[in-house]
């Protein structure tokens, strides 16, 4: 999937891409009714609906979304994560200043893009019952769980950027959860009603996975490596690589950040477990936590953590041409002492994520070491995250089992947990801020407990602090809210 097959994906998606995107920033929530016929012929096989999901992939990893805006820069941005340039986009969106012409742009771009994304998985979920027929066994149930939960990933998102803050959901825009294709607009709705869906389809996709995924009885290893000598031989290959598709642990683990959001925190604990628990058919974790070890491979994107990611071939080139630029200080002090604390062994801040380059302290998270290496790893949901997320959520006296083990990993020593939930919350969202940085996970934790100022590292001292992000303007007369 990572040589040959990935490149007749590029192929085969870019054309589709043209007959499934929208046509303009005016219309990402609407359907062209010419798209529409053009998709009546696209899904008449098995082989349409693979190359539509596999475009749904490559959309994911644009610029606009998760290969750069919504992991490494504009996110990033928001929590002052880069030092910028005066008088800069990135420089207004250190101070949350959403009336700024180009932040205003950027925001658009990306909600443009989710739309987009939502589209064209509706296009398939639009046409795959009534389609049924045309799948191998188990093909079906795959392909649809997988759109379900990407529907949910990228409207979850869109709702943590550009919704209501989870304890005040009076204010703040009403966005839509788009569910078909249509060529009329579509409402927004309440917070409830936007949760109701999201969590639907959540449910729906792990209901249908949980009877197919080949990742519920093969180890990540035996996924990533088909053939005919060995354990996983698959009769088609669409079913390998399982941590780079929204496959069933994915599905738990955005289940646990979608409950985390919405304050079900018992929900948001037992899917978390689902994920932390997972074991392969010889006892062995599904998923463990990096280390040290991991540091000294390269492998700073953690591969062992990530349940779901995606892959880019073009990651070599882009950390040059992109991180490259993306600096914090002028020295390891900046990084060292106010981000970790100046530990002295924290993974994080000695094992070389971090190293000095031109006079600027630079992430190395995405840098590896040749252009053919295979650590080409964007992660979008991180076993990590699902040990946070217990260590906040689970029943008094085991969140000092996570916080043990997560804190061993990144060889910190024992830390007892104070009693206070609330105090317990700010330990974890400081953890955020350590271990998502260039991956955009920071701003959605500040922005989920209403954390004030002095929370966020880095914020500067004249910034007013603003998680309510104004409606793309565009769309504030599209939509018929």
């Amino acid at each position: 999937m990572k040589s040959l097959e990935m490149k007749k994906i590029k192929y085969i998606t870019l054309a589709l891409l043209g007959v499934l995107s929208v046509s303009s920033c005016k219309d990402y929530l609407t359907v062209d009714p010419q798209t529409m016929v053009d998709q009546q012929k696209l899904y008449t096989t098995e082989t349409g609906f693979k190359d539509a999901l596999t475009g749904i992939y490559l959309q994911m990893k644009s610029s606009q979304l998760y290969g750069e805006a919504m992991t490494m820069t504009t996110m990033e941005h928001l929590v002052s994560s880069w030092d910028v340039d005066v008088n800069t986009t990135s420089e207004k969106l250190n101070f949350f200043n959403y009336t700024d012409a180009g932040v205003a742009n950027t925001f658009e771009s990306i909600f443009g893009a989710e739309y987009k994304a939502i589209a064209n998985i509706n296009a398939i979920l639009d046409h795959i019952d009534e389609k049924k027929d045309v799948f191998k066994p188990g093909m079906y149930e795959t392909i649809k769980s997988e759109c379900l939960a990407l529907r949910a990933y990228c409207h979850l998102d869109i709702l943590r950027l550009f919704g209501p803050i989870p304890s005040n959901t009076t204010e703040g825009n009403m966005l839509p959860y788009v569910t078909s294709l249509t060529h009329t607009p579509n409402a927004g709705v309440s917070f409830s009603i936007y949760q109701q869906a999201l969590l639907k389809d959540l449910d729906e996709a792990a209901a249908l996975a949980q009877k197919v995924d080949p990742i519920l009885n093969f180890s990540l290893a035996q996924l990533s490596n088909p053939g005919p000598a060995n354990a996983f031989y698959p009769s088609d290959n669409y079913l390998a690589y399982r941590y780079l598709r929204m496959n069933y642990y994915a599905i738990k683990a955005l289940q646990a950040r979608a409950y985390l959001w919405f304050g079900n925190n018992e929900k948001a604990y037992e899917c978390a477990r689902v994920v932390i628990d997972a074991k392969n058919n010889d006892g062995s974790l599904k998923f463990r936590l990096g280390t040290s070890a991991d540091f000294a491979n390269s492998d700073y994107v953690l591969t062992c953590e990530q349940i779901f990611g995606v892959f880019d071939n073009g990651l070599f080139k882009r950390n040059d041409a992109i991180l490259a630029t993306l600096r914090k200080g002028a020295s390891s002090t900046t990084i060292n002492t106010q981000l970790y604390g100046s530990t002295g062994k924290d993974i994080r801040e000695v094992n070389g994520l971090w190293k000095t380059v031109t006079a600027k302290y630079a992430l190395n998270k995405y840098k590896m070491n040749t252009e053919t290496s295979t650590l080409k790893q964007i992660p979008l949901l991180r076993l990590s995250e699902m040990y946070l997320i217990a260590v906040e959520t689970a029943p008094a006296g085991e969140a000092q089992q996570f916080w043990d083990k997560f804190r061993t990993a990144r060889n910190l020593g024992a830390f007892t947990l104070p009693t206070d939930a609330a105090q317990i919350r700010d330990q974890v969202i400081k953890e955020y801020r350590k271990e998502f940085y260039g991956e955009g996970q920071a701003f959605f934790a500040y922005k989920r407990v209403n954390a004030a100022k002095s929370l966020i590292t880095f914020a500067p001292a004249t910034a007013t602090v603003n998680y309510l992000l104004p409606m793309p303007k565009t769309e504030t007369v599209n939509l018929d809210r």
